[in-house]
């Protein structure tokens, strides 16, 4: 069994099972047969399924806004958003049963020549602990819809947000047993599932050091891994912005969740005219902020995970202080509540700079040409998202053009989810858009056939 702990006062909320190899032994081949009976259904049981869910999610959203901010140490209105994503989730899904899943081919023979899509079988979904219900639903809702089963493991912290609501809720929306199974559990958990040879594909949302993991260990097995990982945006402030509007921007894109998205803001590349009142404004807002139990009253930031991730972003900071950077917010700390911290001009090797924080620290650094802004905002090994500030759109665009990323904000900052939209990273972010949107969702869990028919059988001059 395994705790689950309330990181703003360390309450032990539940206490939960923990999946073995023998249990995901199990649950792949119940999946399995479950699969075949939900895949052969009429297209509009599996869609009332999918609408159901997203009723429900809406019909219990306080009960699990209130997990969410329990558990994961979320503010209530980012848990109301993940909840209602997760409903809208679940709607865009209830219309894939019924999507066009093949096509008509030109052929040279005399034949009818098809492509059909077929659900994969069984999908493996590994999820974090950090946006539990987003990061899981958006590969179990369709993944279910277009036929197949679900191993879902969430992160051992978040388990009862990010898979026993999940669970429950697919339940009593009508889904047939066996169809989503739930296994906490740790690494040794990802990797049975990725192993086992009735998962055909995994859905893993992670840090990149465990994609790569997750990437290479289905290789080895010859499947698809739909990788969605880590990030170090950057926030482009152009000569033209309005720093007050940045600011504002800035402010919800690097501290929303304490930091941790992947999509957060960590490298802020402010022109050099504006860069010292940028600074001056931003850390302004951060010493502003209130940290503290956002299930206790108003908070703009809940506490860090655990101790581990505390430690790390801690150590990362005094690393850059001791290096030169200037600390102009924060770096303190209080148990599990972390202040909003700016680190203002860190060198360039500074592993707060370089890696993904996922806490709530970002680093600001000036340039002084178009060009100097486009190396420094691609000078990294990832490429999620890009948010761009600058009073002429169009050359934002033409900007954004040349930084290698997976997702661009225009005059917003880089934070930004919705449901039908293609979402993914490219570099060390992950392997591309594989969520959000009927072609991205059919793409990851479907296989394609070749079909042909004759009339009469072929004959050849054998």
């Amino acid at each position: 069994t395994h705790d689950t702990v309330e990181p703003a006062t360390g309450t032990v909320l539940a206490t939960v099972g923990l999946a073995d190899a023998s249990d995901v032994a199990r649950a792949a081949e119940r999946a399995e047969r479950a699969q075949r009976e939900w895949a052969a259904l009429p297209h509009p049981r599996r869609a009332e399924v999918l609408r159901r869910a997203g009723q429900l999610w809406e019909e219990y959203a306080e009960e699990i806004v209130d997990w969410n901010v329990r558990e994961v140490g979320s503010i209530p209105a980012f848990a109301r958003f993940a909840v209602h994503t997760t409903a809208a989730e679940c709607y865009e899904a209830a219309a894939l049963p019924a999507h066009p899943l093949g096509q008509v081919l030109s052929s040279q023979e005399p034949r009818l020549s098809l492509s059909q899509r077929i659900p994969v079988g069984v999908v493996g979904v590994i999820s974090p602990f950090n946006v539990p219900l987003i990061l899981g639903i958006r590969a179990v809702a369709p993944a279910l819809a277009l036929g197949n089963a679900v191993l879902l493991k969430p992160d051992p912290r978040t388990v009862v947000t990010g898979g026993v609501a999940m669970v429950r809720i697919f339940e009593e929306a009508g889904l047939p047993g066996g169809l989503l199974q739930l296994l906490p559990g740790g690494a040794e958990i990802g990797a049975a599932i990725v192993e086992d040879p009735r998962v055909r594909v995994v859905a893993f949302t992670g840090s990149t050091g465990a994609g790569r993991a997750v990437g290479e260990l289905a290789g080895r097995h010859l499947k698809r891994a739909h990788l969605e990982l880590g990030g170090n945006s950057a926030f482009v402030v152009r000569h033209d912005a309005d720093v007050n509007q940045a600011v504002n921007l800035a402010s919800w894109g690097n501290y929303l969740n304490q930091g941790q998205i992947c999509m957060s803001i960590g490298r802020h590349i402010v022109h050099e005219s504006l860069f010292d009142s940028y600074v001056t404004q931003l850390a302004a807002k951060a010493d502003a902020m209130v940290v503290g139990d956002p299930a206790a009253g108003q908070v703009h930031m809940g506490p860090v995970i655990d101790e581990a991730q505390r430690d790390r972003i801690h150590a990362w900071v005094l690393e850059a202080v001791d290096q030169g950077a200037t600390l102009a917010a924060g770096g303190t700390y209080e148990d599990l509540f972390y202040r909003p911290t700016v680190v203002a001009n860190p060198p360039r090797d500074a592993t707060v700079y370089r890696e993904e924080v996922f806490g709530p620290v970002v680093s600001v650094v000036s340039y002084s040409s178009d060009d100097e802004a486009v190396a420094l905002a691609a000078d990294t090994g990832y490429g999620l998202s890009l948010g761009i500030v600058t009073a002429d759109a169009l050359a934002g665009l033409e900007l954004a053009q040349r930084i290698p990323t997976g997702i661009v904000h225009i005059n917003d900052q880089t934070v930004n989810d919705e449901a039908n939209a293609p979402f993914g990273g490219v570099r060390a972010s992950g392997t591309g858009s594989r969520h959000g949107g009927a072609e991205a969702d059919i793409e990851a869990f479907t296989e394609t056939r070749w079909i042909t028919l004759r009339r009469r059988p072929a004959q050849y001059p054998l």
